[in-house]
């Protein structure tokens, strides 16, 4: 499974009922929290995520919109009793302020701590079922967009077929790599008798902060839902290009170029109540858009 909900889709400033950037991703092995910003932990409870579940947090980049509700949900899991390890990804200076917090408060955390600096692009998580690369952005600092991919196994074993050829299902594991079956009369079991194609695996790409950069199409090329920030509407593309941000249409560009099969636009400005227009203007480009909506849940 990967899915993306949203906590939190607006800009620098907290108003009109939304909140700043923050996502948790759901995958078969755990969650996945992108971005923290101020109020994260609050809507982790609203909408009811298993917060014990979060072992990987990864913060784009170090404007406080992305990261101020990080220490608090780090002190909440230690009031918690939470036991397992947490791993944070980041910018390197955000392990020395995360220091300066915890050891101002006297805090010992009760779980393993491991701080991952982001330094170069590349995969930065690997586990049985997924992977998650950074790719740089360009922004007003150091900003780094993510992406999930899954893993999935060539091929899926026909399990009462391969009952009937007579194979154990500890070989399964080789069948879904695509290889044949011998049995001990040295019958040979074609591996397309007893397994057919997976499906393909899913992507999410979520590209955090940045200027419109047509480099990230090639980046995010064909993934399943991209999430492209949307700061303000095309009307105000020289603001958005003063301010290292992404305009709709801008972000339409980039899943059109890309061929993405979905679109979903946030990190609104404050100084937008209404937010029809967005998606409006970003349809216009690439009709597959929604916005991201908080507390929405959108399967990959």
């Amino acid at each position: 499974m990967l899915a993306v909900t949203i906590l939190g889709n607006n800009s620098a400033i907290p108003a009109h009922g939304r909140h700043p950037t923050a996502q948790v991703i759901t995958t078969a092995d755990d969650l996945l929290l992108f971005d923290c910003g101020e109020g994260t932990q609050i809507q982790i409870i609203n909408y009811k995520i298993r917060r014990n579940r979060i072992n990987h947090i990864f913060i784009s980049h170090l404007h406080g919109d992305h990261y101020f509700g990080l220490i608090g949900l780090i002190n909440s899991f230690a009031l918690l009793g939470r036991l397992q390890p947490l791993h944070v990804y980041a910018p390197a200076p955000l392990k020395n302020i995360i220091d300066l917090q915890l050891a101002a408060a006297d805090t010992k955390l009760p779980f393993e701590f491991t701080f991952h600096a982001l330094e170069q692009d590349g995969i930065v998580l690997e586990t049985k079922y997924y992977t998650v690369e950074c790719f740089s952005t360009q922004h007003r600092i150091e900003c780094r967009g993510f992406l999930v991919r899954e893993k999935r196994n060539a091929r899926k074993v026909i399990a009462h077929k391969a009952f009937e050829y007579g194979i154990p299902t500890s070989y399964f594991h080789h069948l879904q790599k695509g290889e044949d079956y011998r049995k001990e009369d040295g019958t040979i079991i074609q591996n397309n008798e007893v397994t057919g194609e997976n499906t393909l695996s899913r992507s999410y790409a979520f590209t955090a902060d940045t200027i419109y950069d047509e480099r990230i199409a090639e980046i995010v090329k064909q993934v399943n839902l991209l999430y492209h920030e949307t700061t303000y509407p095309h009307a105000f593309e020289d603001k958005a290009k003063e301010r290292f941000h992404s305009t709709t249409k801008q972000a339409a560009a980039i899943a059109l170029n890309a061929q993405v099969d979905r679109l979903l636009i946030g990190h609104f400005s404050a100084k937008f109540e209404e937010l029809d227009s967005f998606e409006e203007e970003a349809r216009e480009i690439f009709k597959n858009t929604d916005l991201a909506g908080e507390g929405v849940t959108y399967l990959v």
